[in-house]
């Protein structure tokens, strides 16, 4: 199989349009498009809030260190 990967900015999401493709006519082939993540930073700080708030609660509070540490080796034993 033939991986081939083109930037491109997206100008009208009505369409893409690729040009200059390595592939011959009437070949099929797959096609994946995958977004960058620009505002990574920006949702890196909606999980640490999240994170926060969650930690607030008063029974996430209630639990301890060693609950957790019960909790993970009852999960790996399980598996």
């Amino acid at each position: 199989m033939l991986a081939y990967k083109q930037y491109i900015t997206i100008d009208d999401p009505a369409k893409v349009e690729l040009t200059c493709l390595p592939f011959r006519k009437g070949q099929r082939v797959e096609v994946v498009m995958i977004a960058e993540d620009d505002d990574r930073s920006v949702r890196v700080d909606e999980l640490r809030g999240l994170f926060k708030s969650t930690q607030a609660l008063p029974k996430v509070q209630a639990i301890s260190e060693d609950m957790i540490a019960e909790e993970i080796e009852k999960y790996r034993s399980e598996r």
